[in-house]
């Protein structure tokens, strides 16, 4: 019996050293074709423009293209899932932003997007604000909030669509200021948006979408929704500076289906950390003022349970979840 037990167990041990000389061997040669990035939103817009501009930069130190794949639909929704159909080999990764975790807490997603998926790295994010028209009435925030708390349901304002992160934000605001009720006017899109307050069919608009019309003198923007104040408007103030804790950005990371082996997420992580140090990238960047968020694989995984957590409490106090 021993001896069988001693025939048996050389075989197994030379099979299993192959396997750990194979496993890191075939991550040391990763990438060895070109990498298939999904993006969830259209060509042509802030979103696809750095993230073309973030790829072409990690191409460099990855000696792979990167292809991108625009998957728009569902609200930022449609591209992840797709993605977590992929094999987690590294040759499909793509872009999750806050829009994900929002579906899953109301209830309009079919994988958890914490437990379910690999987080790379965070980015960046966008400058989000309230925007009224340029010969309103009001000229701070102070003064649109205080005009609310007087005129309840008679203020609307849009947004780029319902469970959006510039809808939340709006909401999340109208909690913290205390005794504010608008009226919300979803919109299609960025376009139908900005449309619709230039028409005067709103009073105000939540998001990023209008902010060439404020450079043009035809919108005020009262205040952002971002960390600090933004260099291109420096004399906007930020709603946390003003007594309001709300911060909003819908963070732009890179993720992967679940269980990519850590070396490749390394390599990964590595190359589009570099690539952010790129010129023709953070020009790119602040030509949409879009904030440089950068996290590695580990705070980013940890920043995203944070932020599901919140979110999940936000979406119940507004009476979002799905029935």
């Amino acid at each position: 019996m021993c001896a069988i037990k001693r025939k048996l167990f050389v075989p197994l041990a030379i099979v299993c050293w192959g396997l750990a000389l194979a496993l890191p061997s075939s991550a040391a040669e990763y990438p060895t074709k070109p990498i298939s990035f999904i993006l969830p939103y259209p060509a042509g817009g802030s979103t696809d423009l750095t993230t073309r501009a973030l790829a072409n930069a990690a191409r460099k130190y990855l000696g792979q293209p990167i292809i991108i794949e625009n998957r728009p639909g569902g609200g930022a929704t449609v591209g992840p899932t797709l993605l977590l159909t992929k094999p987690p080999d590294g040759y499909n990764i793509g872009l999750v932003t806050s829009e994900v975790t929002i579906a899953y807490h109301m209830g309009k997603l079919g994988f958890n997007p914490v437990e379910d998926v690999t987080h790379i790295m965070r980015w960046g994010g966008y400058l989000f604000g309230v925007m009224v028209r340029g010969d309103a009435p009001w000229k701070t925030i102070q003064e649109f909030i205080q005009d609310s708390r007087q005129n309840p349901q008679k203020i609307t304002y849009t947004s780029v669509g319902m469970g959006t992160s510039p809808h939340l934000a709006m909401e999340e605001l109208a909690l913290a200021a205390g005794s504010v009720q608008w009226i919300h006017v979803p919109s299609k899109g960025g376009t139908e948006a900005s449309t619709a307050l230039l028409g005067g069919h709103v009073d105000a608009s939540s998001g990023s979408s209008g902010l060439q019309l404020v450079d043009a003198g035809k919108f005020r923007l009262l205040a952002i929704y971002s960390e600090h104040r933004s260099e291109r408007y420096a004399q906007v103030p930020t709603l946390k500076e003003i007594g309001y804790p709300v911060v909003s950005a819908s963070p732009l990371g890179i993720i992967a289906p679940k269980s990519l082996p850590r070396p490749i997420v390394d390599k990964l992580h590595d190359a589009f950390r570099k690539a952010m140090d790129d010129a023709d990238f953070q020009s790119t960047m602040k030509k949409f003022d879009m904030s440089m968020l950068y996290l590695n694989s580990e705070d980013y995984g940890r920043f995203f349970r944070q932020d599901s957590e919140q979110i999940g409490v936000l979406v119940q106090k507004l009476g979002l979840q799905k029935k």
